[in-house]
């Protein structure tokens, strides 16, 4: 059984750290400044979930990556909005939105830019790349070949590109939100197991409610008949933008909910200690870096249910979209219907709860 601080248990079990603190990050930034801040971020989530009907995880997903830096792989059958959520949520910030089309026929300069010879001038100039923009959409990203992943890589991962011999920076917020297709193989590339571990989350989209699907119909209706839709202003500047990450950073975690993270990841790499079943099922466990992405996921999580101290519950639900691209499975596991899903489920029941 789960069982956390409750009530007043609260401020004394975690020693709540406020975000508006005297030593955050940002001096400039005061608590007026924050609370409008969180208005933007609440402005954006209720202009998705207007926009994107019976996808309220993916939505929240989406706003926890905003918050942390973090990258996004989004795994779905057609027709679930995967390309149109990342649209609305681009749409709703005043940052620069790139979307990829990935094929078979790629090449690392179709996304990175490259030197063009100028007859005119006698010289080379740098055309830079769709990468080159704050929001990208990856779309159908196991499409693309592996060089063409390999320079995504580089630009995931070092927030650069390197082109020509010469390096160059990426702007400061860079997010790349991926979308592949599960079922369609032909013509494709399995992402490596390096490309994987560079998303901070990876979430599976499920089909909607029958009430959803309801709604999505009226509202596709509404969308063709002409009626005017609803419009929204951007919610979120850039600056907001940093703001909110510079806070996500003063959110509270206590050393036990530290400890309880790190037991979670271990747990992948040594299953036989908890479950002899696990055992038979894990074979490749997650690396720290699902370490840092659930602690900083965690505190993203606080902030956006209006808290500055994490709670067991915002590790419990991020878990699975961390862990789940992370761990291997066995043949004998994959042939009995285990998903990474199911193992995460039995590592979390597994592990006690502080």
């Amino acid at each position: 059984m789960r069982r956390g601080c409750t009530g007043t248990e609260k401020r004394d079990c975690y020693s709540i750290v406020s975000v508006t603190a005297p030593d955050a990050p940002s001096p400039k930034t005061t608590g007026s400044d924050l609370t409008q801040r969180m208005k933007g971020i609440a402005q954006l989530r209720a202009h998705l979930r207007y926009a994107i009907v019976g996808q309220d995880n993916l939505i929240d997903r989406l706003l926890v990556a905003v918050l942390t830096g973090g990258h996004v792989l989004l795994e779905g059958l057609p027709g679930l909005a995967k390309t149109t959520v990342v649209r609305v949520l681009a749409g709703g910030m005043t940052l620069g939105f790139q979307r990829i089309q990935f094929t078979p026929d790629m090449i690392p300069g179709d996304i990175t830019g490259s030197d063009i010879f100028l007859p005119q001038d006698g010289q080379f100039q740098f055309i830079p790349g769709p990468v080159f923009n704050e929001v990208i959409l990856a779309d159908e990203i196991n499409r693309a070949p592996p060089k063409v992943q390999s320079a995504l890589l580089e630009a995931m991962q070092e927030r650069q590109v390197t082109v020509g011999g010469t390096t160059r920076a990426l702007p400061e917020i860079f997010m790349v939100i991926a979308t592949q297709n599960p079922i369609e193989q032909e013509g494709t590339y399995p992402l490596p197991e390096a490309q994987l571990d560079r998303f901070q989350m990876k979430v599976r989209i499920g089909y909607p409610s029958a009430e959803d699907e309801l709604k999505i119909l009226r509202l596709e209706h509404e969308r063709t008949s002409g009626t005017p839709m609803a419009s929204a202003d951007p919610a979120l500047t850039a600056g907001g933008v940093l703001e909110l990450r510079r806070a996500v950073n003063t959110i509270y975690l206590d050393e036990m909910l530290e400890r309880y993270i790190v037991a979670l990841v271990g747990a992948t790499r040594e299953p036989r200690r908890w479950d002899a079943e696990l055992a038979d099922w894990v074979t490749r466990g997650a690396s720290p870096r699902a370490t840092l992405a659930l602690a900083h996921t965690a505190r993203a999580q606080a902030l956006l249910a209006g808290r500055d101290f994490v709670e067991p519950d915002d590790i419990l639900q991020l878990a699975p979209d961390v862990l789940n691209h992370r761990i291997g499975l066995s043949f004998a596991a994959r042939a009995a219907g285990v998903t990474p899903d199911r193992a995460i489920e039995r590592i979390v029941a597994c592990v006690p709860v502080p």
